[in-house]
């Protein structure tokens, strides 16, 4: 058996793994190695649809060392008028670009690809079984967030001989075969496949979309994080502050982001039950909602030629090309903490930003603090299911936010982060400017009641 020693062993080679060890390799002199059953680096965007993308621009995504993308507006598609959203493909490459040229090359970081964590050091080689012992000083465990994945989830419905059901991979090379589909899922998953189908010139008429709870979308208008959107960004947080401050009920608040703009909904007579922050152009919305076949009887049951069962009901269902949108990317609502003897549990420390959260892990273990201090500054995010949990979660992250303002090391690395997506606009402006100053003012004077509130209605029932 072999055997040899690291300081830190990570498990997994996902987006967040690789966030925190980039971040670790600055701010420490440590060695490092990743483990991961996959054969190359990158996670689940290894087994990526071909037609995502980014729900966020590019600019802060990734890891913390390299640059995703080039900044660029898009000028064209859906997308036209904000930030690139870098593709599947793309992330793929950079990620195995951060391996091969930045952390092999380190001389600290050790990588064994195919390989399997059992526990207390004992690694399991998936093809050959070769057996290795490790010895660590901190186990990082990236497993906590692993995401659900279209392609390798176990479906919960039955589908019978004789129905075409797929994933949202095989879309682009079974399509051609069908005139009808059906799209089985309410996530971003299920946006990206009917988006994709009506972009290819698939008639709206030809789609029916099993939506077993409607979902509130976040308009991107609101997340471009460089200087030029500024002030409508910042408008945008003061709208959604006001809100916050002035709903008397979860729902009213949720009106509430909706008639800011913030948030959208795909059928104005149908108040959506989920929020897992799925976000998209007011473009990509639009075309969305040329879809009037939805069906809203909730989840899938099975499926049979010609039969559709659902928990609410029965279908007559045409032949179609079912396309299962069903997998849960991130679908965690419970917490660890982070910070224990036995291990780092990698989890949100920001509403919707794995990749910031690693990052800022990793530079918060580098601290000289005991975990008790560690987990002051890192209270875990859980990703939310409706508009209650994404209250808590708002909540938290706003309070981890105000810990780190209270330790400067910490403060000075995130203004300098480029994964910090939220705060680079006002790094890029004159805060000198009237009309800056003023919307930092507003921001400012509503933030506090927004907080007071929210905590009230998150509390009441």
């Amino acid at each position: 058996m072999n055997t040899f020693e690291t300081d830190y062993l990570v498990v997994g080679a996902g987006a967040t793994a690789l966030s925190f060890v980039d971040s670790l390799l600055d701010q420490t002199d440590a060695r490092i190695t990743i483990v991961d059953k996959r054969d190359t680096p990158g996670g689940h965007w290894n087994d990526a649809y071909p037609f995502v993308r980014l729900h966020q621009p590019s600019s802060y995504y990734g890891v913390a060392s390299t640059p995703m993308g080039k900044e660029r507006i898009d000028t064209v598609g859906l997308n036209a008028g904000f930030e690139e959203l870098a593709s599947g493909p793309e992330i793929l490459s950079y990620f195995h670009a951060i391996m091969r040229d930045r952390f092999l090359p380190s001389g600290r970081v050790r990588f064994l690809p195919l390989t399997e964590y059992l526990e207390d050091g004992a690694l399991r080689h998936v093809l050959t079984d070769a057996r290795t012992q490790i010895t660590y000083k901190r186990l990082v465990d990236a497993r906590i967030c692993e995401n659900g994945i279209p392609l390798t989830h176990v479906r919960k419905f039955d589908v019978e001989d004789g129905v075409v059901c797929i994933p949202p991979n095989d879309v682009p090379r079974r399509a051609k075969d069908h005139r009808h589909f059906t799209i089985l899922g309410a996530g971003k998953t299920a946006m990206d496949t009917a988006v994709w189908l009506l972009g290819h010139g698939v008639d709206a008429g030809q789609i029916r979309w099993v939506m077993p709870r409607d979902p509130w979308v976040i308009n991107r208008a609101f997340s471009q994080p460089s200087g030029a959107f500024y002030k409508h960004v910042m408008k945008g947080t003061a709208q959604q502050m006001a809100a916050a401050r002035d709903a008397k009920t979860i729902d009213e608040l949720a009106l509430g982001m909706e008639a800011a703009g913030l948030w959208m909904r795909f059928d104005p007579d149908v108040m959506p039950q989920i929020m897992h922050g799925p976000t998209l152009s007011q473009a990509e919305f639009e075309l969305l909602r040329g879809i009037k076949d939805i069906v809203r009887l909730g989840h899938v049951t099975a499926i049979e030629p010609g039969k559709m069962t659902l928990k609410g009901g029965v279908l007559d269902a045409p032949d179609s090309l079912y396309v299962d949108c069903t997998a849960r990317a991130l679908g965690h609502t419970d917490t660890w903490p982070i910070f224990t003897e036995e291990r780092i549990g990698l989890q949100m420390i920001r509403l919707f930003q794995p990749m910031f959260s690693a990052a800022l892990l990793a530079k918060i273990e580098s601290l000289p603090l005991d975990n008790k201090a560690k987990n002051a500054l890192a209270a875990p995010v859980p990703m939310t299911d409706d508009v209650r949990s994404w209250l808590r979660s708002q909540i938290a992250t706003s309070m981890n936010q105000f810990a780190w303002g209270q330790v400067p090391e910490l403060k000075e690395w995130i203004n300098q982060s480029r994964l910090d997506g939220f705060g680079r606009p006002s790094r890029e402006v004159d805060r000198n400017d009237p009309q800056v100053k003023a919307l930092y003012d507003q921001v400012r004077a509503v933030a506090m009641p927004a907080f007071a509130n929210m905590q009230k209605l998150v509390a009441s029932g």
